[in-house]
C-alpha cells in the first residue's frame, strides 16, 4: 500500500505516533488509509450537506475494511460572487482545489480517495484531482437543491437573477424582488437548473466516476445518506480490484459526455472543464471535439434555463439514466468501464424508467434537432469561442459592437437602458489572463432577459457564462483581449456576423490597421493568487488550464489571414 511509506517500519514510529493522538489504534492504521476530501463551507446552500455526507462515506469505508482520512478543501460560490470582483476568484479555485487535493493525499500517501464536492468548480476540480493522482477513487455530488416556489410557480437562483434585470427596468418593485429572493432558495444543495453543478455532475456519472444515479438524488432526499455510505464501500471495492480514473477517461468517454451535456442543453462551462479533465488523464481531446458531439445529438431534456423543469424533476423522471437510455437506444453513446464495475450501458439498463414523465424526450421526439452549443471560428476568435444555443433557438446574428471593457460596464448600460435592439455587447479583458479568471456573465445576461432583449441583442465576450444563461451569448473568445486576440481591437459600431450555420463570428472592421496602434492593457492584478494564476494560465480554447505544455493543438475551423480577414 502507499501508505505504508509513512506507517510501516521502526523509522516510521513518529508518524505513527501523530496517527495515534488522533484516536487511530493499531488495527486502523494497519488498514488502507483512504482519504475523504469534501468542500464543505456554510457561506452557501451549494456545499452545506457534504461533511453530513462525509460521515456517511467513512462509514462506509470502515465497513468495507479501510479507515477513513477527512479533510476539506476550499469552495468559491459562484451564485454569491457573480457581478463583483470576487468572481474571479472562482475559476481560479478550480486549480487550487485540484492542487490541494493533490497535495494532501500525496503529502500523506493515502491509498484511495472519496471526493465530494457541490457547487460549480469544486465537480471538475474532483475529476481533475482524481485524474492526476489515478489512484482509486470515488467521486459523489453532493447534490441538487430543491426548487423553491414564488407564486405557485416553481422558482431557481436562475429567476431571482432576471428579477434584478426586470426590477431595473421597472417591471417590478421592491417588494416583489424581495419575495423571490426569499423565495428561491429553500436548503441545502447546488443551483437547480441544468446549471454548470448538474451538468458537470452527470459529466462525473456519464465518464464513469461516479455511480449512475447517485448525482441525481437531491441534497436534501433521504437517499443520499444511503449513496455516500455505498462510495465509501465501493472505493474500497476499487482498491482491491486496482481500478483507477485514467482507466475511465479516454476519448470514448469524453465523447459520450459532451452528448450527454448537449442533450440537456447543459452549461458552456462543460466545455472548458472536459478539456481540463482531458489534459490531467493525458487524454487526446480538443475545443474542435465538441463540435460534432453537439451537431449531431437532439435535446432530449427540457430542462432549466432554457426548459421548463428543474433538477429535481429531471431526478424523478429517471435523471441521467434515462438521458443514457434514450441516446444509446438512438445509437448515440459508446459502451465505456465505470467505476463500479460494470459497463455504462449496464449501468444505464439496471436504472428503473418512470414511464409517466415528460422531462426527457427520446431522441426521436426532440426539443431542439441539435446540441445547446456550437463551436465558432473566425477573424474575432481564431482559436475558436462557444456560441450558447439554449435559448430561442435562433442561429444568426448582425448587429452594431457597443464595446465594454469590463463586466460593471456593460451591466451599468443594462440597467440605464443604454442597450438597444441590434446590439452586439462586446465585454472584453474578462478572459482567463486578463480577468484574471474569466468571470461569469450572468448578471448581464440576466439583466437583459429580465428587461425584455434576450431575443433582441447579442453578447459576445473572453470571459464565460453561467449555465442559468440563455439567449444569443457568446464566450471563451480565443486568443482573449489581454493576450492581443482580435476581440481587444472592436470598437464601438463595428458589425459584427454570429452564424452558427457557418460556424463563423466576424466583422469587416479594418482588425490589421488597429493592431499596428495596440499595446496589451496593464495587468489588473500584479500580486498573490490572482496575478499568479494571470501568468501560468493558458487559452480558453484548451480549458484554461495551468499547465499549458499538456495541451493539444485545436484543429482550426478557419484561418486568419494577414490582412485578419475569414478564409474556409
Amino acid at each position: 500500500m502507499r501508505s505504508d511509506l509513512i506507517k510501516t517500519g521502526a523509522d516510521r514510529a513518529p508518524a505513527r505516533a501523530m496517527l495515534r493522538a488522533t484516536g487511530l489504534d493499531d488495527g486502523a492504521i494497519a488498514k488502507p488509509l483512504v482519504a475523504v476530501v469534501h468542500t464543505w463551507s456554510n457561506v452557501s446552500p451549494c456545499n452545506l450537506n457534504l461533511r453530513e455526507l462525509a460521515e456517511q462515506v467513512a462509514e462506509g469505508i470502515r465497513a468495507a475494511g479501510g479507515t477513513p482520512i477527512e479533510f476539506n478543501t476550499i469552495a468559491v460560490t459562484d451564485g454569491i460572487a457573480m457581478g463583483t470582483p470576487g468572481m474571479r476568484a472562482s475559476l481560479i479555485s478550480r486549480e487550487v482545489i485540484t492542487d490541494s487535493i493533490e497535495l494532501a493525499v500525496d503529502g500523506h500517501c493515502l491509498d484511495a480517495m472519496v471526493v465530494l464536492c457541490g457547487c460549480d468548480k469544486t465537480i471538475p476540480a474532483a475529476a481533475m484531482a482524481m485524474a492526476r493522482l489515478d489512484i482509486p477513487a470515488v467521486a459523489l455530488y453532493g447534490g441538487t437543491i430543491a426548487h423553491g416556489t414564488h407564486d405557485a410557480h416553481p422558482i431557481t437562483i436562475q429567476q431571482v437573477f432576471e428579477a434584478v434585470g426586470a426590477h431595473g427596468a421597472g417591471k417590478i418593485d421592491d417588494a416583489e424582488l424581495a419575495a423571490v429572493e426569499r423565495d428561491a432558495c429553500p436548503g441545502a444543495g447546488a443551483c437547480g437548473g441544468q446549471f454548470t453543478a448538474n451538468t458537470m455532475a452527470m459529466v462525473l456519472t456519464t465518464l464513469g466516476l461516479s455511480p449512475m444515479g447517485f448525482n441525481d438524488i437531491p441534497a436534501t432526499h433521504p437517499a443520499k445518506a444511503a449513496a455516500a455510505r455505498r462510495c465509501g464501500e465501493l472505493v474500497m471495492d476499487c482498491l482491491r480490484e486496482q481500478r483507477t480514473p485514467r482507466a475511465l477517461i479516454n476519448r470514448t468517454s469524453l465523447r459520450n459526455a459532451a452528448r450527454m451535456v448537449a442533450a440537456t442543453a447543459g452549461s458552456t462551462n462543460a466545455v472548458l472543464h472536459l478539456l481540463a479533465i482531458a489534459r490531467e488523464a493525458g487524454a487526446p481531446w480538443t475545443l474542435e471535439d465538441f463540435e460534432p458531439a453537439s451537431k449531431h445529438t437532439p435535446v432530449i431534456a427540457d430542462l432549466l434555463p432554457g426548459g421548463r423543469y428543474t433538477a429535481v424533476e429531471m431526478f424523478g423522471a429517471g435523471g441521467a439514466a434515462r438521458v443514457a437510455q434514450e441516446l444509446i437506444a438512438a445509437g448515440m453513446l459508446d459502451d465505456v468501464p465505470t467505476v463500479t464495475g460494470r459497463s455504462l450501458f449496464e449501468e444505464a439498463a439496471a436504472a428503473p424508467r418512470a414511464e409517466q414523465q415528460d422531462v426527457i424526450l427520446p431522441v426521436g421526439q426532440p426539443l431542439k434537432p441539435r446540441g445547446g452549443y456550437s463551436i465558432l471560428y473566425g477573424n474575432l476568435a481564431p482559436e475558436g469561442c462557444i456560441l450558447k444555443l439554449a435559448g430561442k433557438g435562433a442561429t444568426h446574428f448582425e448587429g452594431t459592437a457597443r464595446v465594454f471593457e469590463s463586466e460593471e460596464q456593460a451591466f451599468a448600460a443594462v440597467q440605464q437602458g443604454r442597450i438597444a435592439k441590434g446590439d452586439v455587447i462586446v465585454i472584453r479583458n474578462e478572459g482567463p489572463a486578463g480577468g484574471p479568471g474569466m468571470r461569469e456573465m450572468l448578471g448581464v445576461t440576466a439583466a437583459l432577459i429580465g428587461r425584455g432583449l434576450g431575443d433582441d441583442v447579442a453578447l459576445i465576450t473572453d470571459g464565460r457564462f453561467s449555465g442559468a444563461t440563455h439567449g444569443f451569448m457568446v464566450g471563451h473568445m480565443a486568443p482573449e483581449a489581454v493576450r492581443g486576440g482580435p476581440i481587444a481591437l472592436l470598437r464601438d459600431g463595428d458589425r459584427i456576423r454570429i452564424d452558427a450555420g457557418l460556424r463563423e463570428i466576424a466583422t469587416d472592421a479594418d482588425l490589421a490597421e488597429r493592431r499596428q496602434h495596440w499595446t496589451p492593457p496593464a495587468p489588473k492584478v500584479t500580486t498573490g493568487a490572482l496575478a499568479k494564476y494571470a501568468r501560468l494560465v493558458g487559452s480558453a480554447s484548451d480549458g484554461a488550464n495551468t499547465h499549458p505544455e499538456t495541451s493539444v493543438a485545436t484543429p482550426k475551423h478557419v484561418q486568419v489571414t494577414a490582412t485578419e480577414g475569414v478564409t474556409a
